[in-house]
């Protein structure tokens, strides 16, 4: 076991921020994939016994009609997936696109209690999962992912600002040394 942990560890696995950048990498994968479906009324109807027992997101249905609904969940999927992409060089609009993929997800896990089919009433009901259930329960995984980039995001926004400051007190504190010398 210590010869293959020892492999992985010089593999590169390790390097900094793999992890961060593969998970920002997916997500952004995910919503362009996603988003892109949302194009198309075939998908958008499929998702209409969700969206319509969706506690956070039913209203669109009798305000927006179908499509309306289509153009607001793809666009907004898109939105995510850009601010997340342009994340990888500007943390500031990586959080806004991380926050905003939060609440994708808040807001299709709510579906989930209230999905019709979503429990096999063959096995007893709840929680025996359904293929409904299953679809939206893979969101739990997603949205612990967006909370970590939304984590990430907001440290290193917070570092950022702090350098400067830093930098500034080694230059003064070096103007005090050279003063004593």
């Amino acid at each position: 076991m210590n010869y293959l942990v020892n492999i992985l560890g010089r593999s590169g696995l390790l390097k900094r921020d793999l992890d961060y950048h593969l998970l920002r990498a997916a997500m952004v994968i995910i919503f362009v994939w996603f988003g892109y479906d949302k194009w198309f009324e075939a998908e958008i109807r499929d998702l209409i016994p969700l969206i319509s027992n969706g506690p956070l997101i039913s209203w669109t249905l009798p305000v927006l009609g179908v499509r309306g609904t289509s153009f607001l969940l793809g666009a907004s999927e898109w939105t995510f997936g850009l601010l997340l992409l342009l994340g990888f060089w500007n943390k500031k609009l990586g959080v806004l696109g991380a926050l905003g993929s939060c609440a994708t997800f808040i807001g299709t896990l709510t579906i989930l209690p209230f999905a019709p089919g979503a429990w096999h009433p063959e096995a007893g009901g709840f929680p025996a999962m359904t293929i409904v259930s299953a679809f939206l329960l893979k969101d739990l995984v997603l949205l612990v992912v967006s909370f970590y980039l939304l984590k990430q995001d907001v440290a290193r926004v917070i570092n950022a600002r702090a350098l400067p400051i830093t930098k500034n007190l080694d230059k003064s504190s070096n103007v005090l040394k050279a003063g004593r010398s």
